[in-house]
């Protein structure tokens, strides 16, 4: 059975015991307003969306006729039950939570906006980390992250940009002190705003008709004899000074060309 709350509208799910323990007068437990749940009481809900619940109204009090117990004449004296001022005064604590009501459950979001900020954060961490040599090279973040990595303490990988060397004097001479050898030097300078690393240098060499007699690549570790110089590149509007080792194709090279890799 089903009673509504006259104040608040609430509808309520209860049962005879309910009833005949409070005489039909209920304590609201979302309002807090006694009412009488008989003046409400329905077997059924109507159908919903609705507002109140159709009132139970007759003009005579039903008659009773199917017994199924009578006590016998003579019967012991009863005490007299509690009042129901009493009645009311057991039941004053009762709270009848409406059967499709629910308290709002808090939610805790913060659990969520942190994972979230951690998993951007690592987002952005590998994304830099996957486009490292294009931030460092860039002019404008360049010397930002140069900066930050400076007050950290940290120091950034070497980025090459082989546009930006410049070839500023070369020569080629016999070798002084090894016979069928030619000693190559060369002077490059970093007109980049960063260290580049030592590039390959590859060495061809041709004769008076430009046909090609020879061609040879060096990586920094076969013309570099510190590697301390290797690991800390060409710095930034500086030069470097290359000193190449390279066999004689016969006397017959009288051209020679530079390139980097």
């Amino acid at each position: 059975m089903y009673a509504q709350c006259p104040d608040c509208l609430t509808v309520f799910s209860l049962n005879t015991d309910i009833l005949a323990l409070a005489r039909g007068e209920v304590v609201c437990g979302h309002c807090d307003n006694v009412f009488d749940a008989l003046a409400s009481l329905s077997d059924q809900l109507p159908p919903e969306p609705f507002q109140h619940l159709p009132p139970r109204k007759t003009d005579l009090p039903p008659r009773l006729d199917s017994a199924v117990y009578r006590p016998p004449a003579e019967m012991p004296a009863v005490a007299e039950g509690p009042t129901q001022r009493d009645v009311l005064d057991e039941f004053a604590d009762l709270v009848i939570a409406p059967r499709f009501a629910r308290q709002p459950e808090k939610k805790h979001r913060w659990p969520w906006i942190t994972a979230c900020t951690l998993l951007l954060l690592g987002l952005g961490a590998q994304v830099a980390w996957a486009k490292r040599d294009a931030l460092i090279a860039d002019d404008t973040l360049g010397p930002v992250l140069r900066d930050a990595c400076a007050t950290l303490g940290c120091q950034l990988p070497l980025v090459q940009d082989i546009s930006r060397l410049t070839l500023v004097a070369r020569d080629v001479q016999a070798h002084p002190s090894v016979p069928g050898a030619l000693l190559i030097t060369a002077n490059l300078r970093n007109d980049a705003s960063f260290a580049q690393p030592y590039p390959v240098v590859s060495i061809t060499l041709s004769d008076a008709n430009g046909n090609k007699l020879a061609m040879r690549r060096l990586r920094p570790s076969e013309y570099l004899g510190d590697n301390a110089t290797m690991q800390k590149g060409i710095a930034a509007g500086g030069s470097a000074a290359l000193m190449l080792e390279v066999e004689d194709p016969g006397g017959k090279a009288v051209a020679f060309e530079f390139g980097f890799e």
